[in-house]
């Protein structure tokens, strides 16, 4: 039996199944995409499009680490005709990987690439429309005509792509919407969806089909509602064209990865995406082993224990909602997700892990200085510490040990049979362990009247974030208001797939609004390392602030600055300003549309210059790169938004 998912709530082929949703294929040299095609990886190059041998030294490094798709940025004719020399030189080293030309507002640049390279993608908020961020309405006649400029304009390309067999991406970005579809939809995932499907329909009309769609944002959560709303309206115009997914601007080291693998991950898990991107900001090859590790999850998925099918599905998968729990003692409620550590036993003799994870003791003042990226809980099981903790962690304990060693701050942690049968609870918090077995009618009528309960959800089916899914439905379909923590053990000894896996199986959730807490364990991972992931999916996720935010772009042929250098200098001057948001962004066309939700930005503008921006507001232009980054914080003291280190 197949889930029922509304027309209105369709996204993807099954919510408990994983299966691919199908795509029809799209040629792109030789390594065609979608259909029944492997889920594809590539990247994008960071040299100057000029420099022919740059290019392809670089290129090869991407193709030797795994990369099957090349794009290369082309913001001007030169650079256009230049890809033919690329090109050339390549196919003499024996590689035939396809090439993208990536154009943003240069029509004619992309009118000659389209006859050289495999593939083109092109930004409808920038190739063909306006975008001066005016404010005024539309009306039907004005919009109708806009759209018809617009033909014309795209028209040509679309006739050489048909002509020359060259695919097509149209690759809509949340911060450069048009002002046509500001103005009408707002800064929207529809927005975004009609802004792709808009070109679309043109390349239909004049019978050209090779086309890949992406609809990518700095934020997962929009990135992810914005890519089902698509799948949920190319469903309804009978239009099924694969999906290049990626979470632009995601920054780089740790945050990169997990912000990308948040995003990424959670709609591969429906089945979603047929080629990925992860925009880091270091060098391109460096992308693909994370890349790879992402996608190569999904080759093993099948099979996997079945889950029991979803027939009211309660979840808006359009639209962020946070499911509505009480309030227990600081869990669940309005409260943000709380972070539960388990600590090697080892290492429980001797306190001084507690400055990994946040906890410094100040003997001088005799008080604990806690960092924002502090845990709430940490975990003991079957055994105590013998010294005090700070005051804001508190203990959880196996209820065998806590029972018979109860102490203030000091809760239980039941399974599902030592709940129902115990003799004693606690009067605060209890916390009780539960899987997709063990939420029966009988257990959740019990649950539903106990007000000093909250759930420990766990899993091992491999399709993970599936059964966990379901198991929230279960609770959301019986009206029990329960809190959650998602509770997920690792037994690899690699950090960055339990970042990336973790990013996906609980950033996932998150983002539809489930979990009031997040525990990660894993015995061969370092207990800062952990506790540094379980904050970083929260702060991708946007359910708990704790960092600052970095939207910085991965940088291409179009940067006027070095990316990577200018991103760890602001970094380390700006990274204990919490919840402050700071656009890092190597061009202009990175610059005041890909910035989207940021606080500030900073974009270079041309060789050695830097603009900065407050939102989308230019504030200070042409500023000497040498003094740019003080003349931010200048800025950011301005707004008020500044605290002293």
């Amino acid at each position: 039996m197949a889930d029922t998912q509304t027309t209105s709530k369709k996204y993807c082929t099954s919510l408990t199944e994983y299966s691919r949703y199908r795509t029809r294929e799209v040629n792109i040299g030789d390594v065609p995409l979608g259909g029944d095609n492997p889920i594809r990886v590539q990247s994008m190059t960071t040299t100057d499009t000029m420099d022919t041998i740059a290019t392809v030294e670089q290129s090869i490094r991407m193709i030797e680490a795994g990369s099957e798709y090349i794009r290369i940025t082309a913001p001007s004719l030169k650079d256009a005709e230049n890809l033919e020399n690329i090109k050339r030189e390549l196919r003499k080293r024996g590689y035939k990987t396809p090439l993208i030309a990536d154009i943003h507002f240069t029509p004619n640049a992309a009118e000659l690439a389209a006859r050289i390279v495999e593939k083109v993608r092109v930004n409808p908020g920038n190739y063909a429309d306006r975008k001066k961020f005016k404010v005024y309405q539309y009306t039907d006649e004005m919009y109708e005509a806009e759209l018809e400029r617009i033909r014309e304009r795209f028209s040509p390309l679309v006739k050489i792509c048909k002509e020359y067999g060259t695919a097509m991406r149209i690759g809509t970005n949340h911060g450069s919407l048009s002002d046509r579809i500001m103005n009408r939809y707002g800064d929207t995932p529809l927005g975004m969806v009609e802004s792709a499907l808009e070109f679309v329909r043109i390349c239909e009309d004049l019978g050209y089909y090779e086309i890949v769609l992406s609809i990518k944002s700095s934020n997962p959560q929009i990135m992810v509602q914005a890519y089902r709303l698509l799948v949920n309206k190319m469903e309804e115009e009978g239009m099924n064209y694969p999906l290049h997914l990626g979470v632009t601007e995601a920054g780089e080291g740790e945050d990169g990865r997990i912000k990308s693998s948040a995003g990424i991950g959670t709609l591969l898990e429906d089945g979603i995406g047929d080629t990925i991107r992860v925009s880091l900001t270091e060098e391109p090859e460096a992308e693909i082993p994370v890349a790879l590790k992402i996608v190569d999850r999904y080759n093993e998925r099948l099979p996997h224990r079945p889950i029991s099918v979803i027939i009211d599905n309660p979840v808006d998968p359009f639209e962020y909602r946070h499911r509505e729990t009480y309030d227990l003692s600081k869990v669940g409620g309005k409260n943000v997700p709380v972070v539960i550590i388990t600590p090697d036993r080892k290492m429980l003799g001797d306190p001084a892990y507690l400055s990994d994870i946040g906890y410094d003791y100040d003997s001088g003042t005799d008080k604990w200085k806690i960092a924002d990226a502090a845990p709430d809980f940490i975990y003991l099981g079957g055994s105590d510490v013998s010294y005090p903790l700070p005051g804001t962690l508190r203990k959880i304990q196996d209820y065998g040990y806590w029972e018979t060693h109860k102490k203030p701050d000091t809760f239980p942690l039941f399974s599902i049979n030592e709940y129902l049968s115990a003799a004693e609870r606690s009067d605060t918090v209890n916390f009780v362990s539960a899987s997709i077995d063990n939420l029966n009618r009988e257990i959740l009528c019990t649950l539903s009247g106990d007000k000093k309960c909250v759930l420990i959800f766990e899993t091992d089916n491999k399709h993970a974030m599936a059964e966990l899914r379901r198991m929230f439905v279960e609770l959301m379909n019986n009206h029990i208001e329960i809190p959650v923590i998602i509770r997920r053990r690792y037994n690899y000894e690699d950090a960055e797939k339990i970042m990336l896996y973790s990013s996906t199986d609980i950033g996932g959730l998150l983002i539809d609004g489930l979990g009031n807490g997040i525990w990660i364990e894993s015995s061969g991972i370092p207990l800062k390392k952990l506790n540094s992931i379980s904050f970083g999916i929260l702060q991708a996720t946007r359910t708990r602030i704790s960092r600052t935010e970095y939207i910085s772009c991965p940088s291409c042929g179009r940067t006027e600055f070095d990316l990577q250098e200018t991103t760890a200098k602001i970094r380390s001057k700006t990274q204990h300003l919490k919840g402050v948001k700071i656009a890092i962004m190597g061009c202009i066309v990175n610059g005041p549309g890909e910035m989207a939700d940021a606080d500030f930005g900073y974009v270079g503008s041309g060789p050695g210059k830097i603009t900065l921006y407050k939102g989308k507001d230019v504030i200070q232009r042409g500023i000497d790169s040498e003094i740019a980054v003080d003349k931010l914080i200048e800025l950011i003291k301005e707004y008020g938004m500044w605290v002293e280190p």
